[in-house]
């Protein structure tokens, strides 16, 4: 295990891309029929909301001026009609940041027992709840994660007191599912037999969910702003080619006991298995 981080360029923060349209319908969704699930926070992080809204929408009208336009008191997205009055939102400015980018946010904010999650708009988890980690440190946050509490706890915390204003950390984060539905806060340690997944039907009933994670220091307030864009994709796309399919086997028999379990891979492991050795022998 290792935080894998590296520098990205500001102007490669945040994504935009095809799925856009289907991506802000569903979170716009999301946010008017389950908003206790995927909007929480914690009394003392309004200031880093509120710089999290000023941040992204200076940010999206800078890197794509012919679609998001900001005159200084209206904020205009041409892709989606939405024109937000910046004297006055209407929403939470958490949330009204996430209802321009494809990112779920997360706040982090420093405290006595350190970095702890203190607001957050995340429509699209990968298995967890958002209301279970709210208000805790990010050891805490991550307890369930094997290993990590040996490994990760203090490298990341370390690295959420050095973290720069103006630079851009990113990460990616690797599972597969059955499912490839974009919210999905449950599912850990699943256990059951997925018995219709077999070597002949992997490759279109399993998916490849990859988080993309950023991390940046809002310069005012001092907090780290947490993105995390999350893709999909069937598994056959990820590995058309047969070195792919070798390299993916051989990241799956790495994986120990706990991690299978704890991504609910043992589910189909053998099934998985099979399918890429016969794509990387293809």
């Amino acid at each position: 295990m290792a935080m894998g981080l590296t520098a990205c360029p500001r102007a490669d923060w945040i994504e935009l891309d095809q799925h856009y349209p289907a991506e802000m319908a569903e979170r716009r969704h999301l946010l008017a029929t389950r908003r206790d699930d995927v909007f929480a926070a914690v009394s003392g992080s309004e200031p880093a909301r509120q710089e999290t809204w000023d941040v992204l929408s200076a940010h999206l009208a800078d890197r794509w001026p012919d679609w998001f336009a900001n005159d200084g008191s209206v904020l205009e997205n041409r892709l989606t009609g939405d024109r937000w009055n910046l004297a006055e939102l209407g929403h939470d400015p958490l949330e009204a940041a996430a209802l321009l980018v494809q990112e779920d946010l997360c706040i982090i904010q420093m405290s006595e027992t350190g970095p702890l999650l203190a607001a957050g708009v995340v429509c699209f988890p990968s298995r967890w709840r958002l209301g279970e980690k709210i208000g805790r440190p990010l050891a805490a946050v991550h307890a369930p994660v094997p290993f990590y509490g040996d490994r990760l706890a203090r490298p990341v915390d370390r690295f959420m007191g050095v973290v720069k204003p103006g630079h851009v950390a990113v990460r990616l984060n690797w599972s597969m599912s059955d499912d490839p539905t974009l919210f999905q806060p449950g599912g850990k340690w699943r256990a059951d037999r997925a018995e219709h997944i077999t070597a002949n039907t992997a490759g279109d009933a399993l998916f490849v969910r990859v988080e993309r994670q950023t991390l940046t220091r809002l310069p005012q307030c001092g907090a780290v702003l947490f993105t995390i864009r999350v893709h999909v994709y069937p598994l056959a796309r990820i590995v058309a080619r047969p070195q792919i399919a070798q390299r993916l086997a051989e990241a799956v028999r790495a994986l120990p006991p706990e991690t299978l379990h704890y991504k609910s891979l043992l589910r189909f492991r053998d099934a998985l298995l099979d399918y890429l050795g016969r794509v990387s022998q293809a």
